[in-house]
C-alpha cells in the first residue's frame, strides 16, 4: 500500500532520526560485541520496523515497494547489521506467507512477524546448493498428515533468533531441478530441528548466519505453502522482491559513505590545503556521486514498476547486480579518499568496505544476476 506524502515524509523522518541518534552512535560497540542490544530491538519493535512489508490487516505498515526502498534508504546509513536485525522479517523470511500463505498460515504467523515477537529466517541455501539453488537435497517425505524433513541448510541469517523458518525442501526425487522442490513453515521448537553456532565472519558483526539441521523433523501438512512442486517459484518470487530491497540498502550505504568522504576531506588538508581543492579527489567523489545516484533511479523505477503490477525479473536482477557493486566501489574508494585513516578502525570506513562486500553475494551472486538479466533480455528479444 502506498502511503500519502505526508504519512510517508513523517515515517522517512522518524526513521532518519533513529538512525542518526540511536543507531550510529551504537556501530563501533555492536562491531566489537556482534551483538544486537535488546534495547535497541525493541525500539525497532515500537517503531514498526519488523513489519514494514507486512499487511496492514496483519499488524504492519503494508508499504509499498517503493516506500520500502525508501525506507530502506535510510536504513542504509549506518551498519547493515542494523537492518538485518529485522530485515528477514521485513524480506525473504515472510514473504512466502504473505505471497502465498493460506489465511490459517497467515492469521497464526504474521501479527507476531509484524511485531518482531516472531523471528523469521529463510532456508535454501545448502552446503553444496548455494547459486545452484535448484539443487537442494534436504528432502521433506510424506508420511500421513506430515512431512518428514531431513538434510542440513547453511549460512542462514538469524537463524539462531529465529522462531519460524520458511525452509525450501524437495518432496519429488525424481524431479531434477527446481521442479520438486516445495516450501515448508517449520518452527524453532520442532523436535529434531537444531541450529549451529554462528559463523565468524568477514563482516557485519553483529547479525548472525548458522547451519540448520533437520533430524526427522515431522511438519504438518498444512504447514506447506502452496502446492508440492512450487517451492522453488516461491523462493525466486521471494527473492524478486528481495533484490529490489538490498539495492536500495546499497544506496544507503554508498550515501553514507559520500557524506562522510566529503567531511574528511573537507577537513584534512595536505599541501596547504583541503583534499577538496584537488582535482583527483574531486574525480573520485565525483564517480562515487554518480553511481549512486544512478543506483538510486534504477531502483526507484524497478520498485515503481512492481507497484504497477510489471514483471521486474530482470530490471530487479539489474538494480541488485548494479547497486551491489556500485557500493563496493564506493567502499573502495572511501577508503582511498581517507588515506591511511582509512584502514584504521577508529574511522569505521574499513568496517563498512568488509560489510559491503556480501552484498554481491547474497540473495543472489552478481554472476547470477547476470544469468538471469541476459536470459530475460534474450527471451525479451532486446
Amino acid at each position: 500500500m502506498a502511503l500519502d506524502a505526508e504519512t510517508r515524509d513523517q515515517l522517512i523522518d522518524t526513521v532518519r532520526r533513529f538512525v542518526t541518534e540511536r543507531l550510529r552512535p551504537l556501530e563501533a560497540k555492536v562491531a566489537e560485541d556482534d551483538a544486537m542490544p535488546q534495547d535497541v530491538i525493541d525500539e525497532m519493535k515500537a517503531l514498526g520496523l519488523f513489519g514494514l512489508s507486512i499487511p496492514e490487516s496483519y499488524g504492519g505498515l503494508d508499504l509499498s515497494m517503493e516506500d520500502e526502498c525508501l525506507v530502506v534508504v535510510e536504513l542504509g546509513r549506518t551498519s547493515p547489521a542494523f537492518r538485518s536485525t529485522f530485515g528477514t522479517n521485513v524480506g525473504i523470511g515472510s514473504q512466502a506467507l504473505v505471497m502465498f500463505g493460506t489465511e490459517a498460515q497467515k492469521q497464526k504467523y504474521l501479527p507476531g512477524i509484524a511485531s518482531g515477537d516472531i523471528i523469521t529466517s529463510f532456508a535454501l541455501t545448502e552446503p553444496e546448493a548455494g547459486s545452484d539453488s535448484g539443487a537442494v537435497q534436504t528432502r521433506a517425505v510424506r508420511d500421513g498428515d506430515h512431512y518428514v524433513l531431513n538434510g542440513a541448510k547453511r549460512y542462514i541469517t538469524n537463524a539462531n533468533k529465529a522462531d519460524l523458518f520458511t525452509v525450501m525442501a524437495r518432496t519429488d526425487p525424481s524431479k531434477p531441478g527446481g521442479g520438486g522442490v516445495s516450501a515448508f513453515l517449520v518452527e524453532r521448537n520442532a523436535p529434531g530441528l537444531s541450529v549451529g553456532k554462528p559463523e565468524k565472519k568477514m563482516g557485519q558483526q553483529g547479525a548472525h548466519v548458522c547451519d540448520v539441521i533437520f533430524d526427522n523433523v515431522r511438519v504438518p501438512v498444512e504447514n506447506r505453502i502452496g502446492a508440492e512442486g512450487e517451492g522453488f517459484k516461491v523462493a525466486m518470487q521471494v527473492l524478486d522482491k528481495g533484490r529490489l530491497h538490498i539495492s536500495a540498502l546499497c544506496v544507503g550505504v554508498a550515501e553514507r559513505l559520500i557524506t562522510d568522504c566529503v567531511a574528511y576531506a573537507t577537513e584534512r588538508k595536505q599541501f596547504g590545503q583541503p583534499l577538496t581543492g584537488f582535482q583527483l579527489v574531486q574525480g573520485m567523489i565525483a564517480d562515487c556521486k554518480t553511481e549512486a545516484l544512478a543506483a538510486k533511479a534504477l531502483t526507484m523505477e524497478t520498485a515503481r514498476r512492481r507497484d504497477a503490477g510489471q514483471n521486474v525479473t530482470m530490471e530487479g536482477a539489474a538494480a541488485k547486480y548494479f547497486a551491489s557493486e556500485m557500493v563496493g566501489r564506493v567502499a573502495d574508494k572511501a577508503v582511498q579518499i581517507f588515506g591511511g585513516a582509512g584502514y584504521i578502525t577508529e574511522y569505521g570506513i574499513e568496517r563498512f568496505y568488509r560489510d559491503v562486500r556480501i552484498f554481491r553475494i547474497y540473495e543472489g551472486t552478481s554472476q547470477i544476476q547476470q544469468v538471469i538479466i541476459a536470459r530475460e533480455t534474450l527471451k525479451r528479444g532486446g
